[in-house]
């Protein structure tokens, strides 16, 4: 996941950003009980993005370490420079909201594929549902996703 946050991998390590997350995730079980597996992956998804977005928003905020530095992902060395990704915290913003706004079924399906990095088989096993099932829903996501993101461009744009 923390390749997906190209600003972030460049000041904090995985293990602490996992070491952060953690405490995160144990402090809301003190208040949180989730009923079963799928709400704890939901659960811990979401703490993760929380963590990142923090992360993202202290090194890149007005008064960030990173906020006048440019952090180059090795994209532009390797000759594939990706356009599919956020590249601002703006738009790493729209993106977990449109994930949040998302029906229940997709964004448990986000939850565990994008976030928690699962497998489609081994999400479709603890939802208790098909591969084809699981396959479907990450596809629906993925268009709802990007129909909310062009919806919040259209806005800003005026268009």
């Amino acid at each position: 996941m923390l390749g997906t946050f190209p600003g972030v991998k460049r000041w904090s390590e995985t293990d602490d950003v996992l070491q952060a997350a953690l405490l995160r995730l144990h402090r809301s079980l003190a208040v949180v009980k989730p009923s079963s597996s799928t709400e704890f992956y939901g659960l811990a998804a979401l703490q993760i993005r929380r963590e990142l977005l923090d992360l993202a928003k202290h090194y890149y905020g007005p008064e960030g370490i990173g906020y006048n530095h440019h952090s180059d992902t090795g994209s532009i060395i390797n000759g594939n420079p990706s356009n599919s990704q956020p590249h601002s915290l703006g738009d790493w913003s729209r993106f977990h909201e449109a994930v949040n706004a998302l029906p229940d079924k997709q964004k448990q399906v986000v939850d565990l594929l994008w976030y928690e990095g699962l497998t489609q088989q081994l999400a479709a096993d603890l939802l208790c549902v098909s591969l084809a099932t699981i396959k479907r829903r990450w596809a629906e996501a993925r268009v709802m996703l990007c129909n909310s993101i062009e919806d919040f461009e259209r806005i800003e744009t005026g268009n």
